[in-house]
């Protein structure tokens, strides 16, 4: 999962981040609406951790702009203890949810695997197409229910295409998903090649089918229409 982190205190951010960082989440930190802005004009996220006190602006402004521009991220809103009408009025511009400070970290990591799940994955912990099954609490991949030994980056990427099937995806989004922040001055992404070529060897190997087509020019899409009964 790749998180956008808006906070301000950043004693908090930093905690926030080193407990996702350990839990093998990419999470990338806005200190300001100015900063947060430009991440999100540039940036895609699966959730957005946002809250609503900003030294420069206001967080429900910033939902709108997501509302606006159509922005497909799940929404935790981090309030105030006492901020109810803010709570209220985030869930009403499409927030998915809300967390009170102070809170337990563990906590917010399971509302933002709810969120992860509900606008993602159809709210299962399993992401399945055709022969293949994702595992996102074990973090296992089954081919025609047999194990198939991946590295973490290759979860990651497999998942990345499964939910984003039929999607056309650069070799710079990718990178910029799975690695986050680490990739914003590389020169190119052909790393992330390999890594696909290692994915795709080692399903075929396992007797799977090859959905990625490579998109010449532009990068790779998961078919999810091939192979189907169409």
């Amino acid at each position: 999962m790749k998180i956008l982190l808006i906070e301000d205190n950043r004693e908090l951010a930093q905690s926030i981040t080193y407990y996702l960082g350990e839990e093998h989440y990419i999470c990338e930190c806005a200190y300001s609406y100015k900063d947060a802005l430009e991440r999100l004009s540039f940036n895609s996220y699966d959730c957005i951790l946002l809250d609503i006190m900003l030294p420069d602006g206001n967080g429900l402004q910033l939902l709108n702009y997501i509302k606006k521009e159509k922005i497909n991220s799940g929404v935790l809103i981090i309030s105030a203890k006492d901020a109810l009408d803010d709570k209220i009025s985030g869930l009403e511009k499409g927030a998915d949810d809300y967390i009170t400070k102070p809170f337990h970290l563990p906590e917010l990591h399971a509302r933002l695997r709810a969120i992860y799940r509900r606008k993602k994955m159809d709210g299962y912990n399993d992401v399945k197409f055709n022969e293949i099954v994702l595992n996102t609490d074990t973090y296992e991949v089954f081919i025609q229910n047999n194990r198939l030994e991946v590295t973490q980056k290759e979860f990651e990427l497999l998942l990345y295409f499964l939910v984003n099937k039929n999607r056309v995806l650069s070799k710079q989004s990718i990178a910029n998903h799975l690695w986050g922040d680490y990739t914003d001055n590389l020169a190119n992404f052909d790393f992330v090649y390999q890594h696909v070529k290692n994915l795709r060897k080692k399903i075929a190997t396992a007797g799977g089918n090859d959905y990625v087509e490579t998109i010449y020019g532009l990068g790779y899409k998961f078919n999810g229409l091939k192979y189907t009964d169409l």
